[in-house]
């Protein structure tokens, strides 16, 4: 479980985020129902969130489970406080922002989830006891740092000189410094921004993780749960490997016996 400022991790299933890429919500809500008191959290991206809306999130929260919105807001800071708001509204635990917006809208970000928690505090307190809300209180913000398909060749496309290595280090150091609570980087990062940006305390979620036993997919910095998470990622999401399976709590018991801590 995660709550504000991340606590205890309890257990294996604790640090597990399923990602619904579904086009549906039908398609979302049979893998949620599936797989319900299994995993930690269920991601909700672009495509999910643009098909079905706000009311998806709502209607999995108050099933008693955690959403992790990845939306990656990026834009000036007066927008993303308005979106963070929003994303506080819907008792998310965890949503997103790209750190490529900058300090200011980092800062905004953060500043806003938490004065709408603060403000909210009761009627959080409220929603938790009556609908079965997990997450009384303010929602985990987190900067991406570089997208798991991207690779220095991609970074020189858009104009970036730096590696992806020392890209990812300034800007897990930039969302540091700006208030949030973690990034979003690859597994291939997660050493340098252990030993060079934060240690504990400051959340690392990572995408781009395959069990041996999967398909890569077009992600490129990649790594196995068990590798993810020895090298100190709080969080690990995976998707296909899961949602792709005919049987996806087998899946989700095997990767589980991969990290147990």
């Amino acid at each position: 479980m995660i709550a504000n400022k991340p606590g205890g991790i309890a257990c294996a299933k604790d640090r597990l985020v399923v990602a619904l890429d579904y086009p549906d919500r039908d398609s979302a809500l049979r893998l949620v129902e599936r797989l319900s008191g299994m995993v930690g959290m269920f991601k909700i991206g672009s495509q999910l969130f643009t098909a079905e809306g706000p009311q998806l999130v709502r209607e999995i929260v108050r099933s008693g489970e955690r959403v992790f919105l990845d939306l990656k807001f990026h834009d000036i800071p007066n927008t993303v406080a308005g979106a963070s708001r929003s994303a506080a509204r819907l008792g998310v635990s965890i949503f997103n922002v790209h750190t490529l917006g900058g300090a200011e809208m980092m800062r905004a970000a953060s500043g806003a989830a938490a004065e709408f928690a603060a403000q909210n505090k009761e009627d959080f307190l409220i929603s938790a006891a009556t609908e079965g809300s997990p997450d009384s209180s303010r929602p985990v913000v987190l900067g991406v740092t570089v997208l798991t398909s991207m690779d220095s060749a991609d970074l020189a496309d858009v104009g970036i000189s730096s590696d992806v290595d020392s890209e990812v280090v300034r800007l897990a150091s930039l969302a540091r410094d700006s208030g949030l609570d973690g990034v979003v980087a690859s597994p291939r990062e997660i050493r340098l921004i252990r030993e060079r940006v934060a240690a504990d305390g400051f959340i690392i979620l990572t995408p781009g993780i395959r069990p041996v036993w999967s398909a890569v997919g077009d992600q490129k910095r990649i790594a196995t749960p068990a590798r993810a998470i020895s090298d100190g990622a709080d969080l690990i999401v995976i998707g296909r490997a899961i949602t792709e399976d005919p049987e996806p709590r087998a899946a989700v018991e095997r990767i589980l016996e991969e990290i147990q801590v």
